[in-house]
């Protein structure tokens, strides 16, 4: 079977372990052949392809990024685009689709499939919050860089007597900033899904100090919300003008504003540190690489099964096929468990504070 694959969206560690798996069991036990789409659905779009044989992959199981490179092109956005993606796909022979990526690259996926396509997808964004899966790969790696980073602000925040904030990536869940702040010992942790009180935040890091510890360490997910709007604090969370072809607004600036406030209402000397794209970028962490194998795995096996408008997605140790629909349906949020662990302010300050002391 000749088979087309593509990497949507943002880039994201594993990847590569992804392609490589795909290609080394499609050929070795399968006997396919591949077609490399570049850039994503643009590749798709305007026929740009490369070569993708087991040559192609050797090699890149340890490397960050992906070999067929990555975009934010959304197809259904163009005249006539689905259906020259279509024409694309039999003019090289595809009889079936791999497409990995998050919501929207899958969401292109599903309308692929509604339109008669045989695609399979590989759910990939490291903020971990694509639903119908338990864990993306990518997000592991996101994770222990967000944390290095917490470890190395502890030292100079405690040694110059500073309230740091820590911004991650995080647009509508806040699954990095949770496990980072947990897993770097931050004392207030603030995500998407629970809209924070400023001055409960102040008071919080002024209760710290009244007890003794002259520093705190504040993780913060880009997408983090004042409960009472960012407009009233002097800052905005969105970077730039326009929206990309799925419609997001670039967000960041979270950290700088947090800070500033910080400052204004303890009093206490603030500053922040923006991730970014560091967390995207270097080698998989050894987790992420099983994982985007396993994943790779079960999409090319998938293919074979006929499972068509399925996901591959992780459900306690075992890979399954779902309905692309289930995985696109909602982002999936930092769940209870999870947010009681979290040393931070969530909802009521003194259960955060006990949680502190």
């Amino acid at each position: 079977m000749k088979i087309g694959v593509l990497t949507g969206g943002g880039d994201c560690p594993g990847l590569n372990a992804v392609i490589r798996a795909v290609v080394r069991k499609g050929t070795f036990h399968y006997e396919d052949e591949f077609v490399g789409f570049m850039e994503g659905w643009r590749g798709l779009l305007e026929d740009k392809t490369m070569e993708l044989g087991l040559s192609s992959v050797g090699g890149i199981l340890p490397r960050g990024g992906t070999i067929l490179r990555t975009s934010r092109t959304n197809p259904a956005k163009k005249p006539d685009g689905l259906q020259q993606c279509v024409t694309n796909l039999k003019k090289h022979g595809c009889e079936a689709l791999i497409a990995i990526g998050g919501d929207d690259t899958l969401s292109v996926a599903k309308k692929l499939f509604d339109m008669g396509v045989k695609v399979v997808g590989v759910p990939k964004t490291i903020d971990n919050d694509l639903s119908g899966t338990d864990y993306t790969f990518g997000f592991d790696t996101a994770v222990n860089i967000a944390t290095g980073a917490i470890d190395r602000v502890h030292t100079t925040a405690e040694a110059h007597n500073r309230v740091i904030v820590v911004e991650v990536m995080g647009r509508d869940s806040g699954w990095i900033a949770t496990y980072s702040g947990i897993a770097g010992g931050a004392d207030v942790i603030l995500i998407p899904e629970v809209p924070f009180d400023i001055e409960q935040v102040a008071e919080l890091i002024r209760q710290r100090h009244a007890r003794g510890r002259y520093f705190s360490i504040v993780v913060a997910a880009e997408g983090a919300k004042f409960a009472d709007g960012i407009e009233k604090h002097g800052g905005a969370s969105v970077l730039g003008e326009g929206r990309d072809d799925f419609g997001h607004l670039r967000l960041g600036g979270i950290g700088p504003t947090l800070a500033a406030e910080i400052e204004k209402l303890t009093g206490f000397e603030s500053r922040s540190v923006v991730l970014g794209h560091i967390q995207r970028g270097g080698s998989p962490s050894a987790f992420d690489r099983v994982l985007a194998t396993r994943y790779g795995l079960g999409a090319i096996d998938m293919v074979h099964r006929d499972e068509w408008g399925q996901m591959a997605a992780l459900r306690g140790n075992k890979i399954i096929s779902i309905p692309l629909a289930e995985a696109i349906a909602s982002n999936r949020k930092v769940d209870k468990e999870i947010l009681d662990a979290a040393i931070g302010i969530l909802d009521k300050l003194d259960y955060k504070v006990s949680k502190n002391s």
